[in-house]
């Protein structure tokens, strides 16, 4: 299920997951991890915490950009959210709740899922193969998007 098919299904879904989680890893589900984790099970721009932050005041007034950094650090750790690492060394994330990769433009910084079964499936390259054990494998694309490219081929 994708996020943009997001529905009352998919939002108790994930929030169960959550909830899970945070009993299993003794880890307290406090209002701010709460709405963190809600803000970006919604997300479909893979916001960085500064983004995150900004988003969440509305709501939450006194909410720290620290807070923001320590939350998402903790459902990284518990495997709740990947961190993706840009070439701009700017971290930005998303809920885990599916397999997929990533393509990212190097001018306009957007960031858009697909998914490769044929690269999922595949095994890992013989020279690796006896390196330990492989937990996650995914596929990070950089390029410039369409959009740009057409404002390459129009300005």
């Amino acid at each position: 299920m994708t996020k943009s098919m997001s529905s009352d299904y998919s939002d108790s879904h994930l929030l169960r997951a959550l909830r899970e989680a945070c009993r299993i890893s003794g880890m307290r589900l406090t209002p701010q991890r709460l709405e963190v984790y809600r803000e970006l099970a919604r997300s479909e721009d893979h916001p960085s915490a500064e983004e995150l932050h900004q988003r969440l005041l509305e709501r939450m007034p006194s909410l720290s950009l620290d807070t923001v950094y320590r939350t998402l650090a903790t459902f990284a750790r518990h495997g709740l959210i990947h961190k993706l690492d840009t070439a701009e060394s700017q971290g930005r994330f998303e809920v885990a709740d599916d397999t997929h990769h990533h393509l990212v433009c190097s001018r306009c910084k957007e960031i858009m899922d697909f998914h490769w079964p044929g690269f999922d499936q595949s095994g890992v390259p013989e020279e690796i193969a006896h390196w330990g054990r492989i937990e996650r494998k995914n596929a990070v694309i950089y390029g410039i998007c369409n959009k740009c490219l057409k404002k390459d081929r129009t300005g």
